[in-house]
């Protein structure tokens, strides 16, 4: 799926961009985990590795990682980059829904 079909796959997608070498984005992937787990398939939750999705990132605007989009309807609806607490990206996802 490109990135465009992604950021469409749903209503409301939550999309991180990370890298494998990244401590930050390591700490991360048990809370984005445990968020798409709350979600329930209520809102697609999608993971890219800026090294294998460069391309993406740049269409993105990603400059640093980790980076956290919510798209609604496909546009840009809210950016995080850096650490953010499991509960407070759930409710900003919850807030698109």
């Amino acid at each position: 799926m490109t990135y465009d079909q992604e950021i469409r796959s749903s209503k409301v997608v939550l999309m991180e961009f990370y890298a494998s070498w990244c401590p930050h984005c390591q700490r991360m992937m048990p809370v984005v985990a445990q968020v798409k787990e709350l979600l329930d398939g209520r809102a697609n939750v999608c993971q890219l590795d800026i090294d294998n999705n460069k391309e993406a990132a740049d269409a993105a605007e990603v400059r640093s990682i980790p980076s956290f989009l919510i798209y609604v309807d496909g546009e840009e609806a809210w950016r995080h980059t850096g650490e953010i607490d499991g509960e407070v990206l759930l409710s900003k996802v919850e807030s698109f829904l």
